[in-house]
Formats: structure tokens, C-alpha cells, sequence
């Protein structure tokens, strides 16, 4: 079982949680939904990656029920994102490297879970990517939208790349803390070059 650092495992979460709480609270804007409907978005976008990994693991009660302060950190990003929303619908780019920066730490998040858990590294990179994607799934199904991960965009593609430049790092004896961040960084990247150049897997056409 890895024994990671809980400050270094702290901040990637809380991280993530504001990323994936500000996606999805715009989304939700761009949606026209009413203060409450956003809030539930917000929540949805930011634990519901969190939430499937759990329950597939077995970790209950889930990670946000023994914590109240991952609830506060949404509350408060989604309320904030609201109040500023004037300043944040002219901020596109950065609300996507926000998203971008969200799937990064939370797919790594995932991963370091699994290895916790003593699961072998291909679930683990599983686990991170249900982690980094499960929340915007949700999302775009709530609000009526083929969600971006079954789209031509390459998504969970980053994700599990990512997974598997963690473990490279580690088996060429990269330290653990670094490996997650240089990880992060890696899908983060790699999913901004995607988007840049418009790189994507190949669709079935009929």
C-alpha cells in the first residue's frame, strides 16, 4: 500500500473540487438553470467522479460524507462563480483549463486511491479516470447533453495516458510526490494540446 503524503493528497483534492466546482457551475449558468439547479450541478460535476469510485471500492461512506469540508469548498466556489458571474462568462479559456486542471488532479486523486487500496496499477488507472470523468458524465446527462467524454474531444484518452506516465515515473524511481504533479501536469497538457490542434480518436461513421 502506498503511504502518500495526506497534505500532498489534501491539496489535489481541494484543488480539483474548486476546478470541477467552477465547470460546473457554469455550465449550469450557460444553461440559464435557477440558483438552486446550479448548486446541484456544481455538487454533481465536483463529487460525482468521487462518488463512483467508492462505491466501487467499497470506501463507504463516501469521501464527501465523512468530510464537510469538500461540501463548504462547493458551496462557497459556486456561490462565489455566481456572484462573479458577469466577470466569469467573459473567461471561457480559463474556465476550460480550470476543467482541464480538474480532470488532471482528480484522475491522479482516483489513481492514488487504488494504489491505496493495494489494487494493481490497470485498475487503479481506471479508477482515476472514473474519478476525473464520471462528474462531467453526470453532468451533461442532467442537462440533456452528450457528455464530452463520448465525444470525438480526446478526454478520458488524457486520463488514462496520464495513469500510465504516474507509473512510468515511479518504476524509473520519479518520488511519489513529484510523479502525481508532473502527472497532472501531463494530462493537463496534453488535453489542452487536443483541444489546441483538434486531436481526437477516430468516430464511427454510418
Amino acid at each position: 500500500m502506498e503511504r502518500y503524503n495526506i497534505s500532498t493528497y489534501e491539496i489535489i483534492e481541494a484543488l480539483g473540487t474548486i476546478a470541477f466546482a467552477i465547470s460546473g457551475t457554469f455550465t449550469a449558468m450557460q444553461r440559464k438553470l435557477d440558483p438552486f439547479g446550479v448548486l446541484i450541478i456544481a455538487f454533481v460535476t465536483a463529487i460525482g467522479g468521487g462518488t463512483v469510485r467508492d462505491l466501487l471500492i467499497g470506501d463507504t461512506p463516501v469521501a464527501w460524507m465523512r468530510d464537510m469540508q469538500t461540501c463548504l469548498i462547493i458551496l462557497f466556489t459556486a456561490l462565489a462563480t455566481m456572484f462573479f458571474k458577469t466577470h466569469v462568462q467573459k473567461m471561457k479559456i480559463t474556465l476550460f483549463l480550470f476543467d482541464s486542471l480538474g480532470l488532471g488532479l482528480f484522475t491522479i486523486l482516483g489513481l492514488a486511491k487504488g494504489i491505496a487500496f493495494g489494487l494493481n496499477p490497470g485498475i487503479c488507472i481506471a479508477l482515476g479516470t472514473i474519478t476525473g470523468c464520471f462528474g462531467g458524465i453526470i453532468r451533461d446527462t442532467l442537462l440533456n447533453t452528450i457528455p464530452l467524454v463520448f465525444r470525438r474531444e480526446i478526454y478520458a484518452t488524457a486520463c488514462i495516458m496520464g495513469g500510465m506516465f504516474y507509473f512510468l515515473l515511479l518504476e524509473i524511481n520519479v518520488g511519489t510526490v513529484i510523479a502525481k504533479f508532473l502527472a497532472i501536469a501531463f494530462i493537463f497538457v496534453m488535453r489542452i494540446i487536443a483541444v489546441k490542434f483538434k486531436l481526437s480518436l477516430p468516430k464511427f461513421e454510418y
